[in-house]
């Protein structure tokens, strides 16, 4: 049973729009412990797929990618509504919605896409029981960092920060929420090995879609046209996303996501820290990394 060891108070913003409560050492956006409770009594179903990452690192991509696997390619049906309502987060309750998503997910019909920001060993153990398939993406954390920063910018039910260096040492450090990159990615890299998990990378997908798509497409058992492939690879590739408001989250009222101060598709090409991260800041970083990811065989391209 995981440890819920204390409410941890907000920084600074509403706190009705706002809940941290620590799990495991874990800040997490949770409502309150009865509902921390509750996600983890979740009772998953043999034909459920679970979309798991760490913040930032490609969640919305990898949605709209099996959305389309799920739908066969049919573009209109990916559209019938926000990508924000067509999938249900295990764990997150957001401002505009009248019900927590882990409600949603239990009126949904299956076969269900759920999605989740949780570290692995803080999964309900229904989802490990009924042996789920769960597909998860990883990104160079130096990207996904920054990414990370502009969404706090302009989410507005998350902390206010001063500027990119304040996020940074709470990053490195874990103090953000969802904990730390470096646990996360590492414990979902072990949990492979004995689930049924299809571990993929951010960098990989933009480099070259297709490839990765037919290996969700082999993962899922499921097989479609080449046409589809083609149509898929399309449809979710960044510049078509952006310019369709039932995946660019522009739906979401503004007073909950603020596109005048960052968008929530903002560039989506590998290597953007390069633009962010001081020479200081890269050097630590480096150290840092080195020494948390130093018995692990996980290798990420800092750019492409």
């Amino acid at each position: 049973m995981a440890k819920i060891e204390k409410n941890v108070p907000t920084m600074e913003k509403e706190p009705e729009l706002l809940n941290v409560l620590e799990v495991d050492g874990v800040p997490l956006p949770v409502l309150s412990k009865e509902w921390w409770d509750k996600i983890c009594n979740f009772q998953a179903k043999p034909d459920d797929l679970i979309l798991a990452t760490y913040p930032k690192s490609g969640t919305h991509w990898m949605q709209e990618i099996l959305d389309m696997i799920q739908n066969n390619g049919d573009v209109e049906k990916c559209k019938t509504d926000h990508s924000l309502h067509r999938h249900p987060f295990l764990e997150l309750k957001f401002p505009h919605k009248e019900k927590p998503d882990l409600e949603i997910a239990l009126e949904m019909s299956s076969p269900r896409l759920i999605k989740t920001h949780l570290p692995s060993h803080l999964i309900p153990p229904s989802i490990w029981k009924e042996n789920c398939k769960i597909v998860y993406v990883a990104r160079n954390p130096k990207d996904c960092l920054v990414s990370y920063y502009h969404f706090h910018r302009m989410a507005s039910f998350l902390p206010d920060l001063q500027n990119l260096e304040e996020f940074y040492e709470k990053f490195i450090l874990g103090k953000v929420l969802y904990g730390s990159w470096f646990d996360h990615v590492k414990g979902w890299w072990a949990a492979k090995d004995t689930h049924r998990i299809l571990y993929l990378f951010y960098e990989d997908i933009k480099k070259n879609p297709k490839h990765e798509i037919h290996k969700v497409l082999e993962f899922l058992d499921k097989t479609v046209s080449e046409d589809v492939v083609n149509k898929i690879v399309h449809h979710t590739s960044f510049d078509v996303m952006k310019d369709n408001p039932m995946a660019n989250h522009t739906a979401v009222p503004s007073h909950i996501f603020n596109h005048s101060i960052s968008k929530f598709m903002r560039k989506g090409m590998p290597g953007d820290w390069k633009n962010h991260f001081t020479v200081a800041m890269n050097e630590n970083f480096d150290k840092h990394y080195e020494k948390k990811m130093a018995r692990s065989t996980l290798n990420f391209c800092p750019d492409i």
